[in-house]
Parts: C-alpha cells; sequence; structure tokens
C-alpha cells in the first residue's frame, strides 16, 4: 500500500519548483492531491497529472482561501509552499517590499492554516508543512533582509501551531531548503544581469558543489505529510547540502 493512500493533501504554489515536485510525489505515493498556483497556465498543466486537481488560488486573497477551503472540504495535509525571495539589505528594502514578503511567506500560511486546522481537528489528525529556509532561522545571508526576517516568522508560527495542537493529533513542522535549482531561482539570477557570474557564485557556496533538487525536498515533504513521522513534530528540517554546517 502506498503510503499517502487514502489521504487528501492540499499545496500552494505547486506549479513549479518544489511545489510541482512535491504534488506529483503525493500523487504517486496514492494521495488525492489538490493543487493550487496563481499562474493559470500552469495550473492547466498540472491538471493533466494523474492524481491531481488543480486550481488557480491566490493566497494573498483571504476570501478565495476561505472559499476554497470550503469547496473541497477537510484535509488530512497541508504544504504552505509559495513564497517570495526579497533581494537586498534592510536600507535598500522599502516597506511595501516588507509588506509584500510577510503577506506571501507568512500570513499566507496563517490563513492556509486557519482555513483547514479545524477539519483535521474534526478528523483528529493532520499534517501541516510549512516551507521556511535556512535563511533566517539558521543562517543570515547578505542581501537577504527581508526574507529572512519573513522566514523566521513562519518558524515561529510552526512551532506555536505545533505546541497548540499536539494533543489534537495534529502535527505542524517547518522545511528549511538551501538553494535549490527552480525556475523561480533562474529568474533571480537572470535579473542580476549576468547569469553565469551569479550561478557560479551560488554553486561555489555549496558544501556539496551543487545546487539541491526539487525532488530531493519533495521526499522530505512526503516524509512528515505520511504517517511514518507520527512522532515529529514542531521541528524545523534542515535540507540544504551543508551549507550551514
Amino acid at each position: 500500500m502506498k503510503r499517502l493512500q487514502g489521504k487528501t493533501a492540499v499545496i500552494t504554489a505547486a506549479g513549479q519548483g518544489i511545489g510541482r515536485a512535491s504534488a506529483e510525489r503525493m500523487a504517486r505515493e496514492g494521495a488525492k492531491v489538490f493543487a493550487t498556483d496563481i499562474n493559470s497556465k500552469l495550473v492547466a498543466e498540472l491538471g493533466q497529472i494523474p492524481g491531481i486537481e488543480a486550481q488557480v488560488l491566490n493566497v494573498l486573497d483571504a476570501a478565495a482561501i476561505t472559499a476554497f477551503a470550503k469547496e473541497i472540504g477537510p484535509a488530512d495535509i497541508l504544504f504552505n509552499c509559495a513564497g517570495v525571495v526579497h533581494n537586498g539589505t534592510i536600507l535598500e528594502a522599502t516597506e511595501a517590499e516588507w509588506d509584500f514578503a510577510f503577506d506571501l511567506n507568512a500570513k499566507a500560511q496563517f490563513r492556509m492554516i486557519r482555513a483547514f486546522l479545524p477539519g483535521m481537528l474534526t478528523k483528529g489528525a493532520g499534517s501541516i508543512i510549512n516551507m521556511s529556509s535556512v535563511a533566517g532561522p539558521k543562517k543570515g545571508p547578505i542581501n537577504r533582509a527581508v526574507y529572512s526576517a519573513s522566514k523566521a516568522a513562519v518558524v515561529g508560527l510552526t512551532r506555536a501551531v505545533a505546541a497548540d495542537y499536539v494533543t489534537k493529533g495534529i502535527r505542524c513542522n517547518a522545511i528549511c531548503p538551501g538553494t535549490v535549482d527552480s525556475p523561480s531561482l533562474h529568474e533571480r539570477l537572470k535579473a542580476t544581469g549576468d547569469y553565469d557570474g551569479a550561478l557560479k557564485a551560488f554553486i561555489a557556496r555549496q558544501a556539496m558543489g551543487r545546487l539541491g533538487h526539487p525532488d530531493e525536498i519533495a521526499a522530505l515533504v512526503c516524509y512528515l505529510a505520511a504517517d511514518e513521522s507520527g512522532f515529529t513534530t514542531g521541528t524545523e528540517h534542515v535540507i540544504d547540502g551543508g551549507w550551514t554546517t
């Protein structure tokens, strides 16, 4: 029997990168996956994958989240993957950029958890997985002031949910990746104006001499979603190729 057989999973930002790899892997593991993304073209592609029901969802829209949760009903697994990377020091960041980073990286998770946690409590079981980062909770990379602060907030939220509902069958864990090879990373590299140089610099700081792969993160997501991680809650799982060692 597949380890996620009979479970329902909800994933945000499932259109590409870690989100897509996680959606595909959960579906292969037997879960019924509701994969969401703000990009309608990517959602259409997701909808062609067996085991995945894809839907456009803007996680910055509180009303849309509430309606979506009501439409699909209770979930066993929630993977909050949506996020944004702000580049720059605190003096280079605007208040609008700070607000956007916290809205997408932290408040969206707050809203998704509030929408799906009641159904999990009714079932008496549920696994919530929040995307954080080694930036903030584990390390202070240069030019990541706003991003690091917002990702540290994710860890605080994760611990709070885990502590508040540990006796109710709810588990909540955070994933803290290092640099992962994904479409969003390559977009940021192109934005530097020196794609090749920026890519070499990213790889050079990796202890393993390479970037992480989305499916490697997805494997950890599936472990935290499955019953085999039933004694694991309130943790930050670092998966960074030894960058913070």
